[in-house]
């Protein structure tokens, strides 16, 4: 999985100026340039973290949908994010791809961050070992990783555009500090964002070359953000090796003209190649001799799909230990574990129980082969042991959903699902198939293709006013048994690529429907240049009562032995391309929570979302329960922690707040185009210490089925600036069952001569104790945390003198306190 340097220069003195620029920017959407000359082949790129999609948006392409990244680095388990990052290796493997578009390395820097689910924290030490640890899973089985969105790209917010504003040393010291692990760890690819930072785009950004290139020796390529190249000259100047997608990036031809002319020097372009060709070479893909495996499964992506293989049950047991691992028991009064022995009958409430939201929206969404909910799991633990009664409750706030597959027919074949047809400006019919449901994000194209129409049967279960919806852009029409609902045409707001492509806004009409006589839907898009070709048609029911909702779920609580209640946010509040404008999961799902609450007070509510929401109601129920987006084994995983088969495992990557107004750091909206981290060094639990606020939830906090005492910490005597300091705190199980702890390590530096956090997260470990027996965490503090960027000097510098060193369960729970003393000559 090598080539040597002098074997990479013999390679790339077969082609000439011009084709070697050629080479630098993308062959399709998903794939770079082959080259017959070199026998180098095209690499297949897909998006990630949660799952491996592949080239196609196509449903009937299932993959593995894995937790959250947000729930995966709530396990603080670094062997199971690395097994994890196994699994989705073999994956892109199996699919043919080369590169995964993961991991995402961003901090959760506001609450209001609309990509939280996709980034690990807010701490740049645990996303930097987490994020390490997927890169070196991935890595170890041949596929490559990409560390992205370099850099300080922290949230959505006029995210192709916004230019952040940020001092170097907090630079350096929080938002660069997870890429510096990540190629610590080897990994091949950086992906350059679309923003820009203090002043300059970050595909033109002399942050490509140092510190990534220079001071940390990567060599590896970095490729840009799609779509996130818009000139030529100053991006290929910089440390951007590769432009993506193509072929009609603004490099190509444009570029191979800039080096013919001088104003792109040879040797730039040359060093780009080199970096490509290397990684070429490391994926088996460069040479004379016949394709690999993986080479070889390239087939074009307008090609019929071709069957999933069964999901390993191997597979299958890893992602339902991941959701246990990651979930987080955020309070407990005695109502947790449930006892299946002593429940009768359980009462299982709202609409996030029986559709429990598995993965956020955008761009690294997946189509998985099941879902199991929260509902599916509780049945599937109690089956033969106790009744289960599931209420919907009221349905969550925001759009209708997508139509599926167990909603409708096609209405040709009678089959489950939707009639796709491709027309031509005429309306004849080009193309015609069968699919699972109202979410085509690609519509086969064919020649001649003007129109996408997708039409079904749908048999209301519900009678009364629906809610009806086409999304897309340009002309596009909805109408019910060939009554006209809308028309018009709809330009896109923004060439986002996350909306005009996974995400476009719908268009709602209301319809009066009946129960026992079916509508036939039809919703038409015409194709124009600019609005891609997604095409969403939605319906969503008459909305329950909201005074009724909450009474009949009342009922069925008080008739139980337990309830157990799910909300959450939905697809249009936590969102690639959207920051979200509230922590709330709106009146009606709060109202149902305290409904349950007071009926039956072993209530515990269960929160499925990706990052942090005000809970007013959690001091009133038994017990809360974070789900996060679980995956496709979610309900069981939940089912597993619910009824005691496994331990919640999570520890919070992220401080939640009680409320919104709470946070120290909510600002995502730009002004006049630039977005001030003002808060510097002060970002999640630092920020809320030096404010002297108290969350509802500290960074690092989680309860377990056990209790435990921290009895005491033990630090050596000294240790030498620039040096890896090992404390040892010693802890002890005072519960009655076996559990896991989380020994997390804190630094202050009382006196500093520069300015600190009030203290600060630098390492933890991870013991197993059985019931009264003691156990002692050795935590490795790496010198990366007692350092500092001195600005005047432009290097690291450690402060000699007395250090406070802290350990705990959170951040804001730190109950033993040792000195530490640093001495010289060593400073960085």
């Amino acid at each position: 999985m090598g080539t040597s340097d002098g074997e990479i220069d013999r390679l790339l003195g077969k082609l000439t100026p011009r084709a070697r620029a050629l080479l630098l920017d993308g062959a399709t959407t998903w794939r770079t340039r082959a080259e017959p000359a070199l026998g180098l082949r095209e690499l297949v790129m897909s998006d990630g973290p949660a799952g491996v999609r592949g080239e196609a948006w196509d449903e009937r392409i299932t993959s593995v949908l894995l937790p959250s990244a947000s729930a995966l680095a709530a396990t603080w388990d670094e062997d199971l994010v690395e097994s994890l990052g196994g699994l989705l290796a073999a994956e892109a493997r199996r699919k043919g791809v080369d590169v995964l578009l993961a991991p995402t390395l961003n901090l959760h820097r506001s609450p209001l961050g609309g990509r939280h689910f996709e980034c690990f924290s807010e701490d740049p030490e645990l996303t930097g070992r987490v994020g390490a640890a997927l890169v070196r899973g991935v890595q170890a089985h041949g596929v490559a990783a990409t560390a992205k969105h370099y850099v300080a790209n922290d949230s959505e917010t006029d995210r192709l555009t916004v230019d952040v504003r940020v001092d170097e040393r907090a630079l350096r010291e929080v938002y660069l500090a997870p890429f510096e692990a990540a190629v610590d760890a080897g990994v091949r690819l950086v992906m350059a964002g679309y923003n820009a930072v203090d002043g300059t785009t970050m595909t033109a950004n002399a942050l490509l070359s140092d510190p990534l290139k220079g001071e940390w020796g990567f060599d590896g390529v970095v490729v840009s953000d799609w779509g996130a190249v818009r000139s030529t000259e100053d991006t290929a100047r910089s440390g951007l090796d590769l432009a993506m997608p193509g072929p009609d990036s603004p490099w190509g031809e444009a570029l191979a003209r800039a080096v013919a002319d001088g104003t792109v020097p040879e040797d730039t372009v040359d060093d780009k190649v080199r970096r490509l060709l290397r990684l070429a070479a490391w994926l088996g893909a460069l040479g004379e001799g016949e394709p690999t495996a993986s080479g070889a499964a390239r087939a074009g992506t307008e090609a019929p799909p071709a069957p999933r293989p069964a999901v390993a049950p191997r597979e299958r047991a890893l992602a339902r230990r991941a959701v246990a691992a990651g979930s987080v028991l955020l309070a407990n009064r005695g109502v947790l574990p449930l006892d299946p022995g002593h429940l009768r009958t359980v009462a299982v409430i709202g609409a996030h129980a029986a559709r429990t939201r598995t993965q956020g929206g955008g761009s690294a969404g997946v189509f998985p082969p099941h879902e199991v909910s929260v509902l599916d799991g509780v049945r599937a633990a109690l089956r033969g042991r106790a009744r289960v009664v599931h209420v919907p409750g009221p349905r969550p706030d925001g759009p209708a959903p997508p139509l599926g597959h167990d909603a409708c027919t096609d209405p040709r074949s009678g089959l489950p699902g939707v009639l796709l047809r491709m027309l031509d400006a005429d309306g004849r019919e080009l193309y015609a198939e069968r699919r699972r449901g109202g979410r085509l994000l690609e519509p086969r194209l064919v020649p001649g293709a003007h129109t996408v129409e997708v039409s079904a049967r749908l048999r209301p279960r519900t009678a009364g006013r629906w809610t009806l919806g086409v999304a897309g852009f340009g002309r596009m029409s909805l109408a019910v048994d060939g009554r006209p609902l809308l028309a018009g045409d709809f330009p896109p707001p923004t060439d986002d690529p996350a909306v005009v492509h996974v995400n476009p806004p719908a268009q709602y009409a209301g319809a009066d429907l009946a129960v026992g006589q079916d509508a036939l839907l039809v919703a038409r898009r015409e194709l124009a240049p600019g609005t891609g070709r997604a095409t969403v048609v939605s319906a969503a029911p008459p909305a329950p009562d909201a005074a009724a909702s909450p009474a009949e779920a009342a009922r069925a609580a008080a008739g139980a032995d337990a309830a157990i209640v799910v909300v959450g946010t939905t697809e249009h509040g936590e969102c690639e391309g959207y920051d979200r404008t509230t922590l709330s999961l709106g009146a009606t799902q709060n109202a149902l929570v305290r409904a349950v609450a007071a009926a039956n007070p072993r209530t515990v509510a269960v929160v499925n979302s990706g990052g942090p929401v005000e809970l007013p109601w959690r001091d009133a129920v038994g017990a809360v329960l974070l789900a996060w987006f679980p995956g496709q084994e979610g309900g069981d995983g939940l089912a597993d922690v619910l009824f005691g088969r496994a331990e919640p495992g999570g520890r919070l990557p992220t401080t939640w707040p009680a409320a919104l107004a709470d946070a120290p750091v909510t600002r995502t909206l730009p002004a006049d185009g630039r977005l001030p981290y003002d808060e510097g060094l002060h970002v999640g639990h630092r920020g809320w210490l030096r404010h002297a606020r108290v969350p509802a939830y500290w960074f690092g906090h989680g309860l377990g089925y056990t209790t435990w005492a921290h009895e005491e910490l033990t630090v050596p005597p000294r240790a030498g600036a620039g040096e890896d300091v090992t404390v040892r705190v010693r802890v002890r199980n005072t519960g009655a069952r076996s559990g896991r702890e989380v020994v997390q390590v804190y630094l202050a530096r009382p006196g500093s001569a520069v300015e600190r956090p009030v203290r600060w997260f630098a390492g933890y470990a991870a013991v197993r104790a059985r019931p009264g027996e003691s156990v002692t965490a050795t935590v490795r503090v790496p010198a990366r945390a007692l350092r500092h960027w001195c600005v005047r000097e432009r290097a690291w510098r450690t402060e000699t003198g007395r250090w406070r060193v802290l350990a705990g369960r959170s951040a804001g729970e730190v109950p033993l306190v040792a000195d530490l003393e640093v001495v010289g000559p060593r400073t960085g």
